[in-house]
This record gives C-alpha cells, structure tokens and sequence, in this order.
C-alpha cells in the first residue's frame, strides 16, 4: 500500500472515531495493522477479555515472530491460566495449558514443566516465584506494565504506537475541496448547489445562464450513517498511488500484472481506464506460519508493510529513471583487449568474479568441475571435481540415475555477496556449498539434493541479514536453503513449467525475487508463504534471465525465444511494462542468449561468435568484438565488479579475459608482484639468510630442495584424508608454470632478511609483556604489562608514512595525553606473580577494558582516565571480551570457572555461566553462529548460545600423548566465523566451531620444539603467526596448519642479550588487523617488537606442496606439514 493510500486508512480512522463506530475503529485498527492503539488495549486486558486481546494483538504480530511477540503472548496466556487457578477451575487451566501454552514447550520445556506442575497445587502462590502474587486486579495491573515495555521494545510496533497529529474532521475537509474542485469545472456552476451524493463526480444542471462558482460545503446528510460504504474506485477523489520506491518493484509489477495474473488487476493508463470492482482483489494480511522452525524473524515490520501494499491498483504516477551518467565516457572504458586465454579442459558452462578480489575468476565446467583462476598468476588455485560425498543421504531417484553413469555437468557457479562462500548447482539434482577462506582452498560444507531433475539456478539473498541459497529447478519449484544447516526455509510453488532463473534482489529492508521459467512467465515472491505477487509475460515467451544494474535501481532481461529470435530490454519496475528494447540481434540463435550488466551504464551480450555492447541508455549497438575469434556462436559473458575485465567462453573448451587499460594494469600488477594475499603458489621463493645464530640449536639455514610434480594425486596425510574429501592439486596451463618447482622452508635468523622496529621506551624487565593489542584503526599498539600498567604507542602520520598506519619502517611514538596519567589497573593486595591480566578494547577504539587481578577498570583512550571500576575479587577476572554487537554487553571469565555476562550500562550481572572446572583463559563471539566459546586451564571447550546464555556443547582438547592437561588454552574465530583457533602450549587445532570438531592439529616438534607461548590469526586469517618458549616464531598456513616460515630469536634480540643469562622470548604476538604480514611480538624483558617481511620477499615464505604424504619425493617433515590427525570435517 502506498503512503497516500496509508494516510488514507488514518483519515478514515478518524472518520469512524468520530462518528462513534468504536468496533469499526478497532477492527480497521486491527486489519490495517497501521496504528496499535494502546488505550483499547490496556481497557481490555484489565477488563480480562483475553480472546478480544489475543485477537487484536493477531493484526500486528504473531506468536513466533521474534522473541518479543513470545514473551507478550506467553504473559497473557500465563495470566489467564493463573486466573483460572486461582478460580480452581481445574477443567479451564488445563484447557488454557493445552490450547495455548504448550506452544512454548518446544522453546522452554522446563518452563512448561514448572506451569504444569503448579496443577498439583492446592495454591500455585505455594511455588516460591508465585509466592508474591496478588489479587486479579493487580496481577492484570503488573502485566500490563510489562506488556508496555515489550511492545515497545518489539520491532513490529515502530511507528504503530502513535496516532498522525490531525486537524478535526480532515477527511470531510478533503471531500469538501474535492467537491469545490469539481463545482469549479462545472460548465454552467450554479450558487449554493445541492450535493446529493458522493457516489458520482459533481455537475451542476444548466440553468438559464452561467453563473459565478460559489464554493460548497458539504452538507451532514451527505455523509450520513449508510448501511454499507462502497469502496473508493479508481474515480474517487483518493486513487491510491504508485507503490512507494521500497517496493515499486514489486508492487508497481502487481498493479499491473497480465489477466492471467493469480492476483487480478487491470493496467491503467493515463487515460483512466475505470476499474471494474470484481477485478480487484485484496490481499490479506498473511497469518500462516513460516514452513520451518526457527524463522520467527523473517517477517520483519518492512516486510508486513510490503505485503500491505502489493495489491493491486491504479498507478497514477510514473517512476522516473536516474538520468544518464554526466560524466564522460568512451569505448576505451569498455574492456576490449584479449589480455589471456585460458585453456579449461571441458566447456565452459558458467564463470563468476570474486565481488572483492577483481582477478579471482570461478569456472564451471561441462564435466562437473569447479576452478579457482588467480588471472593475474594464469594459475588454478583449486580444482573441485564432481564428487557425491554421501550417495546414502541423496534421493532414491537421484541413486537410480546415478546407476547409470549419468553426465553431471554444472549448471551455475556463483560467489556470495561478501566472497566467503562459493554456491555450485548442478544439472541433477545437486547443490554443494563451499567456504573460502581467502587461500588456496575450498572447504565443503553443504551437499543438498535440492531439485528432481536438473537444478538450473542459484543464488544468495540475506532475508533477515541470514545468508541464504535460492536454487530453481526442473520441478517447476523455488526453494531457500539455510546455508550453515542446509535446513529448507522455503518452498515456493506457482510455475507451470521448469523454472530457468531466479533473480534476488531487495528495496532498502525488503527482500524479494524475481523466477523466470521456460514457459517465458515472471514471477514474483517474498519470502513468505503467500505465493506469487506477479504473473508476467517476458519477451520471447521463453528462457530469460533477470539482472539488476550495480547500484540496484534498474532491472533488465535478456532471453531467447523457441524461434531464436533474441530480447534484451529494460523493465520499468513501477508499472510492469517493458521501458525499451536495445536492437543489434543478426540473427536466429540455436539457444539462449546470456548477458551481464556493468558500471551502472553497459550492458553486454553474447552472440553471433562476438560480445555485443550497449550504453544502457541507448537502444542501438554500441560496438561489438569477436575477441581475436574462436568464440562459440552463443558465448557466456562475465565482467568483474569493476568492469574493466570480462570473461568470455570459447569454442575449444576454455575462455578469455578481455580488459580495458586499467584491467591490463591490475593484471599486470598481481603478474609481477612478489606478493599475493590470495594465494600460497608452489614457486621457489626461498629466503637466503646468511650469517650465525648464537641460539642454542639454531644455526645457519638449511634448506631442504627438493621437486614435485604439479599434477598430482589428492593429498593424504597419515593415511588419512584430513578433510574427508578429494582435493585435486591445482593445475596450470603456463609452459613456465608446468616445468618442476623446488620449495624450501623459509628460516630467517639474519635480522637484515626482515623490516624490524622496537618500539620506544618499551623495556622494563621488572615488567614482561603480558597482552599486546593492535587498535583496531591499525594506528597504534597498547601493550599490558604484568605490572597492571598499559602502554600506548602510535604511528605518525608524514610524508615516510603516509597512511599513518602501523609500519616496521617508521619508529612510533610512545603516546601519553597531556595530563600525564598512567593506564594503570587496580593491583591493591594482588599478587601479580600469580595474576592472569586480561584486556579487551572497543570497536571504536574509544575505551579499554583491563584487569590485573583487582578490579576491572574501563579506561578512556583519549584521557587515560577511569571511566568506572567493577567486578572487584575473588574471583579475578582473567579473560575480557566485548560482545560483537552491544559494547555494553561483556562476557568476563573468572578465576573460579564461571563467566559472568555483565552490563556496563545498568552495572548489573546479567547471567552467570558454569560449565568449566578451572579458570577461564579465552573467549570468542562467533556473530554467524550465534554462539560464545570458552575455553579454560582445565583443557575444555564449552559453547554457549549468546541468545539464552544456555551451554550447547563441552568437549576436550585432545592433548598430545605424554602432555599434561594443563596450562592455558586461548581461542580465536577465524574470518569466516565457523572455523576457530585453539592454541595450548602443547598445540594448535583448528575447529569446526559449527560441530565442535577439529579438523586440524600441529604439535611442537624438530626446528620448533619447544612449548607454545602464544598464537594468533593474521588479519583475514590467512596465516597463523606463533611464539614459542624457545624465542622462536612460526608462521603457518591458516588452512593446513603447515609451517612456512621459522624467524628465529636472532633476528629481534641482540647477540649480548642472547649471551644474557635471563631467557627472553615472546610472550604474545598480535596481527596487524589490515596487513597480512605485519605482527607485533610482547617480549618477557617488557619490550615490543615490530615486525614484516623484507620488501624484495614481499611474504613470510610459501606453503609446501603436499602428495600423498610425500613432501617432493621423500617423507615430509612434521614440521613442515602438520600432523594431522583422522580428524574429518563433515557435511
């Protein structure tokens, strides 16, 4: 519904308030859903009328719409059951416990178990949390000030709770200037008219000759009680107007939708075509439950008004399109020049580029294979083959076609909106999902029988900011898949023939989609169980597909029909109708034309063996390519998110990369760099230290070369698969690339082999360095020493360092404000030797948060001073971590085992968790799991869910055979947010945090024996940079836990402090949060250390190719693998 249209609905609520229809007020109240009206509520919930209250709650919310709407409904149902104990009307509290509050069992059942218990009483007041409860009257009272808060609070009420200040009797001033307007137009206007009805548009008899208008007021009879009010047409003085621009996509598309439509409506022009009343249907307020448990959100406010609105009406209004670009172009800012070509080994059936990574290319093949395409390198990162992980979970039809060694070809490879994930459905029946962690990877995580027959479709949508895969098949069905669970949301029926695409997209807080099938029909959904809001004809009658331009606001199609006869056109969302069709089409096609949009003004075509171009505002060709030829007669065409590269499939089996200049350079760039964040190639980058270590067992470097083959075998370590799947070895077409490369363990013990800053005025040996952070602007370091004492040091901003940014090339300052204040914690009457110090810093880096074994301080990062003080001991806290989404909120691990989730603002502990036996020492958010980890000094892991605060899981680390269980264990999410570090001095593991499974484990042995002092992820988590006890530093493969590089202590520690009698090594080490190789090392001497690889290497060694076991030929060092363990990562 439009916003006229909504004004309308209060105007009327007006009207009726002040004609006295009270029951009419409420039910329009109620039906509308646009205004809730307190007053009328608080009358009948005091009034115990809790059939007439559950009623007209129902217009605005349901039970399972989020955690507020359960709390207000469960309230008054326990009220009423309460009231009917009190009553000792046994039959009626039973009845009310059946029929209304065991729909809450299945989120709470030891509540439920609590209610009925109260059965067994002779009074419920004898149940202790009852023992207050007072008479009806005040009961209802008490509730209802609890109910105010949780409507108040819940999101489904905003903007519902106030009535739109009005003058009195506004929709009869409205009619009286509608009427003068249309005394005014009379031809022959006569004084004083008689208006008789509003039924019809007013006109004045002819009298004996014209008369001046005169203006009229409506009399009261003419709105006198009627027994029934007809609706207001397409001819009253109100026609509702276009959708608002939120959901003018859609709802601009029903107004307008075909007579075949599901949901009738008649196109209106400007002309006003009148609309005959039975073809207008109203749709309804939905009341259906979601398909599934656990999708209580996805009908957000936004989302009702939406359905609200998507009815169909008159447009009166034309949306207007942005205007064309102002600033100049030209056909060099099309990308033209074949800059690769790339041989992929089966036909080419779908391509998508990384949304952020511009040269990161994903392939899709004929064969069912998958590949990741670093351009720049002209490398295959990963390949994936077609493989069924569990045919015993697939359909029966699915095992049946598979007996007959049925082709598997991919029909659409696609990245999700943050690049995380990687969506692949195939042409029977499947869908995989993959996570990419940002290297040389790709980890399973979904395999889903989604479709019978052939799944033609995918894509990702956020339907209440959760990540979700749409996929369209040959079973004329749409479905949305949860993609951590692979749990089915969705399934969206209305097709009468193979859906052939599906089109995402959302209007600010509204999601929708667009499917096309083969039958050439468009349909339009929600992300309810409504069905369809659009039935449409595209072009051709055929396949088609739907894109959006970059920037979201126009929509085109491009299809083929059975004849071949090809249509690319722009859409006009606020009407449904075809805005103009771009020409340059030469001839009849053998299949579907595929194009692809880009830079907001280009579309893209392939056909006729060329890739056609057009100005999005102009219908005629732009200019067209054949790519140096051998392109097929229909090529696929993607371009990046930039627009300066396009890849184009070609006739033998590969595809192209066409560029513009600036895509030449960014290929150029990634060619010639020594250094690439995305990948960890098999190339001989070997650092050559020179020099002596004066450290025990540390010598000059010796370099392990040996060679391997680049195609081989999958890996197995141990015997043992260490992800349970088949993982193909890259492969490469460059001649240069083919030939045997050597690898060898980077170990850099020459200082001058590295960029290194100590920062100024850091050593104090009375004072080790105990927790070292990185602010999160990267602009400076705050270290905690073991004597409660913080120190802060940041990074100039000049013309050596520019970005102001931390770097080992410029010294910082050791900054103090101005007053001279210390960041000092509270260590009255603690034992420091004995503390366990912990620090946490806001997103904003405003305040820090420290403890030293005394009270918790919050500190402000601009003054130094004491914000407040709180958690005093015993217990002492020993681990801080803000929540991810509330800095009021913090999780705070105590000394006796417990985690208090405490509020800074109300300073009041909100819940207490139990689960450990001994100190708490890590804790970590996961925002995409919902879930807060902990770990402790008793070797255990525990899950707790950060909506309840209820303890999901405890599991063990595994600790090595012949190590005790003790000491501390920290943990730390990777950027995907499912994958966790766990670090013990002992080992590193990484963890499916979704299953609690580890997946991966390294163990201290040969050139880094000693035990683990601290270890922490890079940023974007492509490495893992580790300290050991021995002063030696590790830096590992994030993925396989495989060790690239050892810096020893020489490279940091002068050779009189290494001939020292006192030991000094790092005690933690932090990453730099926007540079993969900068980290920073807290030494025991109270010293800070900067460090980054040397300029000429760019990296801190590469990751060594692993085949089946074998490093190069001959058994691989445990070192530099990781001894894995038969731990599987399963679907």
């Amino acid at each position: 519904m439009s916003s006229l249209s909504r004004e309308l609905v209060f105007l009327i609520l007006q009207f009726l308030e002040e004609e006295k229809f009270k029951e009419s007020v409420h039910r329009l109240e109620k039906e509308s859903g646009f205004f809730f009206n307190m007053k009328y509520f608080e009358e009948k919930v005091q009034a115990g009328e809790w059939e007439e209250v559950e009623k007209y709650l129902s217009g605005f919310i349901k039970v399972d719409d989020n955690r507020y709407s359960m709390k207000i409904f469960f309230e008054i149902r326990k009220q009423k059951y309460l009231e009917a104990l009190d009553r000792q009307d046994k039959a009626k509290a039973v009845e009310i416990l059946v029929s209304d509050l065991k729909v809450f069992s299945t989120f709470n059942e030891e509540l439920f178990k609590e209610i009925t218990q109260l059965l067994t009483l002779t009074n419920f007041r004898e149940n202790e949390q009852l023992s207050k409860y007072g008479d009806t009257k005040t009961a209802r009272n008490i509730m209802l000030v609890e109910l105010k808060k949780l409507i108040e609070a819940n999101p489904f009420f905003r903007d519902k709770l106030a009535f739109p200040t009005l003058k009195s009797s506004r929709l009869r001033t409205l009619i009286n200037q509608s009427l003068n307007w249309q005394h005014q137009l009379c031809k022959n206007p006569r004084p004083n008219p008689d208006i008789k009805t509003l039924f019809t548009d007013h006109t004045c008899t002819p009298p004996n000759g014209p008369l001046a208008p005169t203006p009229v007021n409506l009399p009261v009879a003419a709105v006198a009680k009627p027994a029934a009010y007809t609706a207001l047409g397409a001819h009253s003085p109100f026609p509702p107007t276009a959708a608002a621009a939120n959901a003018g996509a859609l709802a601009g598309w029903m107004a307008n939708a075909s007579a075949s439509s599901s949901v009738q409506a008649a196109v209106v022009t400007q002309s006003s075509i009148p609309v005959p009343q039975n073809q207008v249907s109203v749709l309804k307020r939905p009341r259906t439950p979601p398909a599934a448990p656990g999708l209580v959100d996805y009908q957000n406010p936004d989302h009702e008004q939406l359905m609200k609105r998507l009815r169909p009406a008159p447009s009166v209004e034309e949306v207007t399109y942005p205007t064309s670009r102002t600033q100049s172009w030209s056909l060099d800012d099309l990308p033209r020049t074949v800059a690769l070509t790339m041989h992929q080994g089966s036909p080419v059936t779908s391509m998508d580029f990384h949304p952020s990574h511009h040269t990161l290319l994903l392939v899709g093949s004929a064969n069912g294979e998958i590949t990741l395409w670093e351009l720049g390198m002209r490398e295959r990162l990963v390949s994936k083959p077609f493989k069924i992980q569990e045919m015993s979970r697939c359909s029966v039809p699915f095992q049946a076609l598979m007996v007959n060694d049925t082709l598997i070809s991919v029909s659409r490879v696609t990245w999700s909106p943050d690049g995380n994930f990687v969506g692949v459905a195939f042409s029977k029946h499947l869908i995989h999902l993959y996570a990419y962690p940002g290297s040389n990877d790709l980890i399973q995580r979904l395999e889903i029988d989604a479709h019978v027959g052939g799944v033609n479709d995918l894509a990702f949508a956020h339907p209440n900011k959760q990540l979700c895969i749409v996929t369209c098949g040959d079973d004329k069905l749409i479905k949305v898949w949860d993609s951590m669970t692979g749990q089915k949301l969705f399934n969206f029926e209305g097709h009468d023939a193979p859906v052939y695409s599906i089109c995402p997209h959302y209007k600010e807080n509204i999601q929708f989609m667009f499917s096309t099938a083969v039958d050439g029909k468009i349909k339009a959904w929600l992300y309810d169980n409504m069905g369809s809001r659009v039935d449409y004809d595209a072009p051709g009658h055929w396949c088609t597909t739907m894109l959006y331009s970059a920037d979201g606001s126009r929509l085109f199609s491009c299809g083929t029909s059975k004849d071949g006869e090809s249509f690319l056109v722009e859409w006009n969302e606020s009407e449904g109708a075809i805005k103009r069709t771009y020409m340059g089409f030469r001839k009849k096609s053998a299949g579907v034309v595929s194009f692809d949009t880009t830079q907001n003004h280009f579309l893209a075509a392939g056909e006729d063996s060329q890739i056609k171009f057009w100005d999005m505002d102009n219908i005629n060709l732009l200019t067209s390519t054949d790519a140096e030829g051998g392109l097929p007669s229909l090529p696929r065409v993607r371009f990046n998110k930039e627009g300066n590269l396009v890849a184009v499939t070609t006739a033998d089996n590969g595809f192209k990369i066409l560029a513009n200049a600036v895509g030449l350079r960014s290929l150029r760039a990634i060619e010639t760099s020594s250094f690439d964040p995305l990948r960890t190639p098999i190339v001989s980058a070997a650092i050559k230290a020179s020099g002596s270590s004066a450290v025990a067992n540390v010598g000059p470097v010796s370099c392990k070369v040996e060679r391997s083959s680049p195609v081989r075998p999958s890996p197995i370590l141990n015997g043992v698969d260490p992800l349970g799947r088949s993982v193909e070895k890259p492969r490469v077409v460059d001649d240069s690339i083919e030939k045997t490369k050597p690898w060898q363990l980077a170990e850099i013990v020459d200082p001058a082999l590295c960029q290194l800053v100590t920062l100024p005025d850091s050593t104090d040996a009375a004072s080790k360095v105990v927790r070292l952070l990185y602010t999160n602007s990267a602009v400076g370091i705050l270290a905690l020493g073991s004597n409660g004492v913080q120190r802060l040091w940041k990074w100039p901003r000049n013309e050596q360092n520019p970005s102001g940014k931390a770097t080992a090339n410029v010294v910082p300052q050791h900054w103090q404000p101005n007053s001279g204040l210390l960041m000092t914690n509270d260590v009255t009457g603690v034992n420091l030797e004995e503390a366990l110090p912990c620090i946490a810093l806001s997103k904003n880096d405003s305040y820090v948060m420290s403890a030293t074994g005394g009270k918790v301080s919050l500190f402000n990062m601009m003054t130094f001073k004491v914000m407040t003080t709180f958690m005093a001991p015993p217990p002492a806290s020993t681990f801080l971590a803000f929540h991810p989404q509330d800095n009021n909120i913090i999780a705070i691990g105590m000394e006796d085992s417990t985690i208090h989730i405490y509020n800074v603002r109300v300073d009041e502990v909100k819940s207490k968790l139990k689960g450990h036996q001994k100190r708490i020492t890590g804790l970590a958010f996961s925002t995409s799991l919902d879930i807060l980890v902990s770990s402790g000094a008793d070797a255990r892991l525990c899950v707790w869910s950060i909506d309840t605060w209820e303890k999901r899981k405890s599991v063990p680390i595994q600790i090595p055979a012949g190590k005790a269980p003790t000491g501390d264990t920290r943990v730390q999410f990777h950027s995907d947010q499912i994958r966790m570090l766990v670090v013990h001095e002992t080992q590193l593991a990484i963890y499916d945090a979704s299953k609690m499974e580890r997946i991966r484990q390294w163990v201290p042995q040969d050139v880094l024996p000693a035990p683990i002092s601290y270890a922490t992820y890079s940023c974007k988590s492509q490495s893992i940079y580790a300290t050991f006890c021995d002063g030696n530093i590790g830096v590992f493969d994030a993925d396989s836990l495989r060790l690239r590089c050892r810096i020893a202590s020489s490279v940091y520690l002068s050779q009189a402090v290494l001939k020292g009698n006192q030991a000094v090594y790092p005690l933690v080490v932090a990453a730099h949060p926007l540079k993969a190789n900068q980290f920073a090392i807290g030494l025991s001497d109270g010293s800070v250390k900067v460090m980054e690889p040397s300029e000429s290497q760019g990296k801190w060694g590469v990751s060594p190719p692993v085949d089946n076991g074998v490093l190069n030929g001959r058994t691989t060092s445990s070192s530099t693998t990781s001894n894995h363990t038969p731990d599987q990562l399963q679907r």
